[in-house]
């Protein structure tokens, strides 16, 4: 993606349908990547409405611990209100200062994360087998397991959006700051997941929950101040999926359906979608599931198999070179991944629903 964007002398692909457009034709383009785009991004805001609201609650148990009771419900709706606002600020480079607090705010709360199971100590009767009893329940677990796996990788959406905001000149291409900048992005991403992944399935075993900040208790203030990291980190990577979507809903009205752009258009535009994102995070509080379903169902395309598809469609490499080899390998990935992953999530959603009550 990062080689592509500049690949005609003299333009830019600052979107990922528009990239899309030149690899595909004007409306096969758009209609391949605008579908596919548009789902990944209101699919990633949907879990993070759930993951903050679900952090904030988990915060209000530990710092107060007698009392009532509050529905996870009202805290979606409060980690909401939050977007109200911050949804109003233009284009990437006006939220850059929240997307560095969310960086950093990662590298903390997983540090605390796993470092707090291991000063924890493995838990008494451990186990480390299988979660599911059956053969078939360890099949569909190990498809969600892939598209939760491909939700946390998935930072391709919006690279191009970025890479936009970054100047460039023939001398100095932006590809050059932003290869730099993906490296450290996966090194941040490394540093962030692999140890808690280790460390916590070490501890706790296959009872490890979702999101293991939910299943760690002690040191109160500690887990406490770690739920509230993850909150400023979902309410930075909120805002960097849901600007591509400000601005196509934008365009349409605008250009399609001409609305005069205004603040008023973009007033309502904006809240409408934070409102439709929190409205289905409120009904729908899968986490686990939702990463399944959306990692493989949306990321897995526009992630592992578009890309290549695009890179073969461009460059057209000589059949059977390293990189022919290489995308069609993504490609069949992807795909698989696409196939299975939403299997398993939809399953897991299935079961986590059955005792569930409506906006509790």
């Amino acid at each position: 993606m990062v080689e592509m964007h500049e690949m005609v002398p003299g333009k830019r692909f600052d979107r990922y349908h528009e990239l899309g457009q030149h690899a595909f034709g004007e409306k096969l383009g758009l209609y391949i990547v605008v579908p596919q785009q548009l789902i990944v991004e209101v699919g990633v805001c949907i879990v993070y409405m759930v993951t903050g609201g679900k952090s904030l609650k988990k915060f209000h148990e530990l710092v107060c611990e007698n009392c009532k009771s509050i529905k996870l419900t009202y805290f979606i709706m409060i980690f909401a209100s939050v977007h109200f606002v911050l949804s109003h600020l233009p284009n990437f480079n006006s939220i850059s200062g929240v997307s560095l607090a969310a960086a950093v705010m990662s590298l903390s709360y997983s540090t605390i994360a796993w470092s707090a199971s291991a000063a924890k100590g493995v838990k008494e009767n451990v186990e480390y087998g299988y979660k599911a009893k059956s053969t078939a329940g360890t099949v569909f677990n190990f498809f969600s397991a892939l598209g939760e796996v491909a939700f946390a990788y998935a930072g391709h959406n919006v690279v191009l959006e970025i890479q936009a905001t970054i100047p460039s000149t023939p001398e100095k291409p932006s590809k050059g700051p932003m290869w730099k900048g993906v490296v450290v992005a996966y090194i941040v991403v490394a540093l962030c997941y692999f140890p808690v992944a280790l460390v916590g399935y070490w501890m706790f075993g296959n009872s490890v929950d979702d999101n293991i900040l939910e299943t760690l208790e002690k040191p109160a203030w500690l887990i406490a101040t770690a739920n509230m990291f993850v909150v400023i980190h979902v309410i930075g990577s909120y805002q960097i999926y849901a600007m591509p979507v400000f601005d196509m809903m934008e365009t349409v009205l605008v250009k399609k359906m001409n609305f005069r752009p205004s603040w008023y258009l973009r007033f309502v535009v904006r809240n409408f979608y934070v409102a439709a994102t929190m409205f289905v995070g409120m009904t729908f509080p899968f986490f686990g599931g939702l990463l399944a379903f959306f990692g493989g169902f949306a990321f897995a395309p526009t992630t592992y198999f578009l890309p290549c598809v695009m890179w073969l469609a461009i460059y057209k490499p000589r059949r059977y070179s390293l990189s022919w080899w290489t995308n069609w390998i993504c490609i069949a990935f992807g795909v698989c991944l696409m196939v299975l992953s939403p299997i398993g999530g939809l399953r897991t959603i299935v079961i986590q629903a059955k005792d569930y009550k409506f906006y509790s």
